[in-house]
């Protein structure tokens, strides 16, 4: 039977083993999706080892850019953004040590263009990023494909196309009408907590997207709704991108 996995640390907010599971259930297909919490990157070479049936797994935070060394070869789309979640096992006959190659690609980056592109209208031609890493560098990518200018924002660094969250002026925030969370900040179980942006500078004309599923209402959305900001959460991504993976683990 084909074993499928989530690797990253922690994974308690996870849908994706429900998600596959489920499909795999629904299209009854041999197949098993598990997760591997760890805490440290580098035993991802061992699960490999150990778990042989293992053809695929997704990678999550934080280790979407330090699982990158560890790969034989990443597609364009991940060099791009510098950051995988997603990664292919090869299997080698020969007994080396670590008997197989890994290969990485990046799903996140289609996922989230074709979750936003719904929402976008004529007058969404500059966004707010919050976060400044993988999942980040996924959502530019995907901003720069739909023609819409970006700008990081980041608790801690600034500089060219970065500025800090104290830098969010009543003029900055109506120059940008989609704002986007990529930052675990509001994620299960810390639902209460949610990024530091001035939401009474929101206005009917502002999208709000958090990646975040778990909760499925974050914090986030909610301070933007009540701005009267149209709000969507990360769950059609992470369909979008789980899609993709399994096409990529599938593919020769």
């Amino acid at each position: 039977m084909k074993l499928y996995g989530l690797t990253g640390w922690p994974l308690g907010h996870s849908f994706s083993a429900t998600y596959f599971n489920t499909r795999f259930s629904r299209d009854k297909t041999e197949a098993e999706y598990k997760l591997y919490p760890i805490e440290d990157i580098s035993k991802i070479l061992d699960i490999v080892d150990i778990e042989t049936n293992l053809v695929g797994f997704n990678v999550t935070a934080p280790y979407k850019q330090k699982v990158i060394p560890f790969l034989s070869s990443i597609t364009d789309e991940a060099k791009r953004v510098n950051a995988v979640n997603t990664v292919k096992i090869e299997r080698l006959s020969h007994k080396d040590k670590h008997p197989f190659l890994l290969y990485g690609h990046n799903t996140d980056i289609a996922g989230f263009r074709e979750s936003v592109r719904p929402l976008l209208r004529a007058d969404i031609n500059r966004a707010l990023i919050l976060g400044t890493g993988g999942a980040a560098n996924a959502v530019a990518d995907a901003l720069r494909q739909l023609n819409i200018w970006f700008t990081f924002v980041s608790r801690s660094a600034s500089g060219h196309n970065i500025i800090n969250y104290n830098e969010l002026t009543e003029d900055l925030i109506n120059s940008h009408l989609l704002i986007i969370n990529a930052t675990p900040v509001g994620t299960w179980p810390h639902c209460e907590s949610s990024p530091a942006i001035p939401y009474h500078f929101l206005t009917s004309r502002h999208i709000c997207h958090d990646l975040v599923y778990n909760p499925s209402d974050t914090m986030f959305m909610q301070y933007a709704r009540a701005a009267g900001a149209t709000v969507k959460n990360g769950y059609d991504m992470l369909i979008h991108q789980a899609e993709l993976a399994y096409t990529f683990w599938n593919t020769p």
